[in-house]
Parts: C-alpha cells; sequence; structure tokens
C-alpha cells in the first residue's frame, strides 16, 4: 500500500514522503497511530503543504543516515553456530539477527530489510551490504564460527591475535598460545642450563681454597 508520511520514520522516509510498505503495517499500525494516510488523490491535495517540504526534511533525513553508515561501516559481528565439517551450518543466521546484533554492539537499530542479504547458511567471513538509501554505502562483516569454538575464538582475538573463521577450519589448526607454550618450554630449559653453569662455577671456587691449603703443607 501507498501512504503519505505524517512524521519521520527514520527507517522508512520522512514526513510528506509518498512511500510503499506492506498493507498489515499500514493498516494495524501507521493509519490507526496517525503516522501516514493512505495516498489517495484526495490525500495527496490535503497535504500539499506538508509535501512541499518534504526535500528539505529530506536532505536532513539523509544526513542523519550517512552519519550512521559511516558508524556501522566495516563493524565485525560474530556468531557461534553447530556446524559440519564441511563449514555447512546446521540452520543459519538470518537478517534478523544481523540486525539484533548490530543494535547491541552498536546501538544503531536499521530494518532487517535494509541488510542485503539472504540468510547466512556458512562458517567463514561474510561482508554484508546494508541499504540505506545514501551515497555511502557501508558494509558489516559477519563472521561465523562453530560453536564449539567460539569461546576460543573470542579469546584469542582478546589477546591480539590475526586469526579469521576460516583459519579455524585449516586441518592442523592451532591458536598461537600453543606456540607460545612451546617457547616458554625452551626458556625453562634454558634457565635451567644457566642455573647448572652457575652452580658449577660456584663448585670450582668453593675447592680453590682446599688446593691452596693442600699446596702449602706440601711446602713445610
Amino acid at each position: 500500500m501507498k501512504v503519505i508520511l505524517l512524521q519521520d520514520l527514520y527507517k522508512h522516509g520522512v514526513a510528506g514522503e509518498v512511500v510503499k510498505v506492506a498493507d498489515g503495517f499500514a493498516r494495524n499500525y501507521l493509519i490507526p497511530r496517525r503516522m501516514a494516510i493512505q495516498a489517495t488523490d484526495s490525500a495527496l491535495r490535503q497535504t500539499e503543504n506538508v509535501r512541499k517540504n518534504v526535500e528539505a526534511r529530506k536532505a536532513q533525513h539523509n544526513n542523519m543516515l550517512n552519519d550512521l553508515a559511516r558508524q556501522i561501516d566495516g563493524v565485525e559481528l560474530i556468531f557461534g553456530r553447530r556446524a559440519a565439517s564441511t563449514g555447512k551450518l546446521f540452520g543459519s543466521v538470518t537478517t534478523q539477527e544481523v540486525a539484533d546484533e548490530l543494535d547491541r554492539a552498536t546501538g544503531v537499530d536499521i530494518n532487517r530489510r535494509r541488510i542485503s542479504q539472504q540468510s547466512l547458511r556458512e562458517i567463514g567471513t561474510h561482508h554484508v551490504p546494508v541499504r540505506l538509501g545514501t551515497e555511502i554505502s557501508p558494509s558489516l562483516v559477519v563472521t561465523i564460527v562453530p560453536e564449539d569454538e567460539l569461546t576460543e575464538f573470542l579469546a584469542a582475538r582478546e589477546r591480539g591475535e590475526k586469526v579469521s573463521a576460516e583459519d579455524i577450519m585449516t586441518e592442523g589448526f592451532s591458536y598461537a598460545t600453543s606456540a607460545d607454550d612451546g617457547e616458554t618450554g625452551e626458556d625453562e630449559s634454558d634457565a635451567s642450563d644457566e642455573s647448572d653453569g652457575e652452580a658449577t662455577e660456584s663448585e670450582t671456587v668453593a675447592e680453590a681454597p682446599a688446593l691452596v691449603a693442600e699446596g702449602a703443607e706440601s711446602d713445610d
């Protein structure tokens, strides 16, 4: 249904703008709350004054969307999901879940229909465009990892490791902490060797006075 918005609705448009929305949304929500009216010929004539200011209000609206676009561009959202060894998910990550996680992570609430992507069904890193109708085209980075790897994956990221979802699906992959453990063991071994060396030197010094005393007795 085409309606004329009577209020600015940032997910849909500005006051005076004619937009197309779902029939149920118009009849059950927008029209009863006087947020919009059906775009009939008579309604268009009645709202002519409001619609004269649409361009100016739309410019303000677009500026706000541009600010939002800059705020969310490149934001990474991480999900843990059950998956087969092939990387196929038992289920999917939906556009609504992406919108909800974006809201939780950034405080930016966008309509899921603005997310230009079907549900995601594979482990990996996905670049998901968001349609905001502005000159800026923001993209979200949606990273999906196996559910049983999520905790360690997040911990590795916290440590500053540059690990990706694709990395952990590689055969033989291990987090950098495993290598660190090996280095620690080598360091401890080196420390032990140095300690043994110091002990040998101490023993030699301790024996020296005894040798001097024996030499003195022989001279007598």
